[in-house]
């Protein structure tokens, strides 16, 4: 006799069903005598791999992010030594105009390349330092390449001449500012 999906069960499959489940409650049993030190032993391998796998993400993280610090290290010193080179160029412009005579024609030339290589530079991430006369000397900043003798003790460790302008290139400086420094006579 056919059986429909709506009949209620034969006796003859009742009959296997509970077997079934003897059969799954006495698996069960036996991994449960075996289970607990395999499910500890399980549970550590888990969490030392899990462990392991945050390291090495960690890791890989910061092998990155220093690897594009110092691309980027690299991008900016190479430009660096450049810029330190034409440094002495542009210094070259300054005392020049400041010894040419202001009315000719030549003089407005040299003043036009001037702004022009000094634009340049200023593309490339060149930054001049403030002018430091008249400011104490602070050597985070500044290079003393002599003392003058002053007569005013206000004037001592103040900047009296600045000789060559600093620079930087970002926030690293790639000149120190040299300037001449006051020092109050000895008696």
């Amino acid at each position: 006799m056919k059986s429909s999906p709506n009949d209620p069960i034969a006796p003859e499959e009742n009959h296997q069903e509970p077997v079934a489940t003897q059969e799954t409650e006495h698996t069960s049993q036996e991994s449960e005598v075996i289970a607990p030190d395999e499910s500890s032993d399980r549970s550590v391998q888990i969490q030392e791999l899990k462990d392991q796998n945050l390291r090495l993400y960690a890791e890989f993280e910061n092998f990155r992010k220093r690897t594009a610090r110092e691309r980027l290290d690299l991008i900016t010193s190479a430009n660096e030594s450049t810029l330190k080179s034409l440094l002495t160029v542009l210094d070259d412009f300054e005392r020049a105009l400041k010894l040419i005579p202001a009315d000719n024609a030549v003089t407005e030339g040299m003043r036009l390349i001037h702004a022009k290589l000094t634009d340049t530079l200023k593309s490339q991430g060149l930054k001049p330092m403030d002018s430091t006369t008249g400011t104490s000397f602070d050597p985070e900043f500044m290079e003393a390449i002599t003392t003058l003798t002053v007569a005013d003790p206000a004037q001592s460790g103040l900047v009296l001449d600045e000789v060559e302008r600093g620079y930087r290139v970002g926030e690293k400086i790639i000149r120190y500012a040299k300037v001449v420094v006051g020092k109050i006579a000895e008696a």
